[in-house]
């Protein structure tokens, strides 16, 4: 790819337009540049639509199997992470190696974020037998919902700075990369709530958090905007790192829970899950 170029998250390249002389805020009359306008707008509506549906279908039709669904919840942050995010920034034109290094800080990133949480809640624990089956499962879904919401939120920056990047180079563009961006957040959003359910978040704390998450759309949205250059070759590396978080989550803290139904009966339904989220996923990332 060439320096000049950048990647839309729709699997194809942009050529930014010229320099913003005319475009940029004027200095009289507070005029804003429609660009802008149209930036976040779409990183606004982006997020709230996504979340919006992703929590009406989360709370009415999974809210009665929110303990089966984590497998759901699983196959799309996996695949979203592993088949999507993850190649789409090693196909850039950052060094394979600093990326690598990306995914083991995050990895770990994600470890140590873990462990204070742990620290936090180890009083509740002393002196009890051991016995904490239920309340001890409950404070590890717990921890997970947090780390969620840290993933879930350098995701949305990404997202913001793409859908920056795309208006940029032209707003027909922009629309197309902003839809596509919902479509692959809803499943990614019913991940996470599903995630966020399971970690004993109420609906309303769960739909809130979410969307105050989704805000940092929007900062993306003005840091790719104003510093486009260097905001464009920083993006592989968001990337990484809240890939590296849906992993974490995926397999330290939700696969561990699924491994505690170990009957057939209830196995099959859980790779069934997996394999439809994974499929979801590449439906609607397929061709971006």
């Amino acid at each position: 790819m060439a320096k000049d170029e950048h990647e839309t998250g729709l699997g194809g390249k942009i050529t930014p337009r010229p320099a913003r002389s005319g475009t940029v805020p004027a200095t009289r009359g507070y005029n804003i540049d429609p660009v802008l306008i149209s930036i976040l707008l779409a990183t606004t509506v982006a997020g709230v639509v996504s979340i919006t549906a992703a929590a009406v279908f989360s709370f009415t039709l999974l809210s009665k199997v929110v303990e089966r669904m984590v497998s759901l919840s699983v196959g799309i942050m996996l695949s979203t992470s592993l088949l999507h995010a993850l190649p789409e920034a090693f196909e850039s034109q950052a060094s394979a190696r600093s990326l690598f290094g990306t995914l083991l800080g995050g990895l770990l990133a994600f470890f140590l974020l873990e462990k204070m949480a742990i620290l936090r809640h180890s009083h509740h624990h002393e002196g009890d037998g051991h016995h904490h089956h239920h309340g001890h499962d409950k404070r590890e879904a717990g921890k997970a919902g947090w780390m969620i919401l840290v993933g879930d939120g350098m995701h949305n920056f990404t997202d913001g700075i793409l859908i920056a990047a795309a208006f940029l180079a032209n707003p027909e563009l922009g629309l197309v990369t902003g839809l596509a961006i919902i479509a692959h957040e809803i499943p990614q959003e019913i991940g996470d709530f599903i995630v966020l359910l399971n970690a004993g978040f109420s609906r309303t704390r769960a739909y809130v958090y979410n969307l105050l998450c989704s805000l940092l759309a929007i900062a993306g949205g003005l840091l790719g905007y104003y510093t486009l250059d260097r905001a464009s070759s920083l993006i592989p590396y968001v990337l990484v790192f809240a890939s590296s978080g849906f992993i974490y989550i995926a397999v330290s803290d939700l696969m561990p829970q699924m491994q505690r139904r170990a009957t057939l009966r209830e196995t099959i339904p859980q790779v069934l899950l997996i394999a439809l989220g994974v499929v979801i996923v590449l439906f609607l990332t397929h061709g971006h």
